[in-house]
């Protein structure tokens, strides 16, 4: 069974025992986390889709860990003008596995 999930402005296609890593939650490390933005499920080419959402579908995952995602290297220059900046960003993400499906 598979399902299609919005978090965060972003949509994900998971399944079960998937690992998935998204914008930070507000979840400690080993706790579960509840995504009830269920756009689409599916099994054996029966596919539900929502309009926009499923009602009373909803996706269980465990917080695996709390991490800072690559390095985004920012830099602007103006040739000729000795204008340079260089700035760096890390973005926080939450790393899920997916425990359970209920469409």
């Amino acid at each position: 069974m598979f399902a299609v999930i919005k978090t965060g402005g972003k949509q994900y296609k998971v399944a079960k025992d998937d690992i998935i890593i998204v914008e930070k939650l507000e979840t400690e490390t080993g706790g579960s986390v509840a995504f009830g933005e269920v756009l689409l499920a599916g099994k054996d080419g029966d596919v539900k889709v929502g309009a926009p959402l499923l009602k009373g579908a909803k996706v269980t995952g465990e917080v695996i860990e709390q991490r800072k995602g690559a390095k985004v290297i920012i830099f602007k220059k103006k040739r000729r003008q000795t204008y340079r900046r260089k700035r760096g960003h890390r973005q926080n993400e939450t790393v899920v596995k997916i425990t359970s499906i209920k469409a």
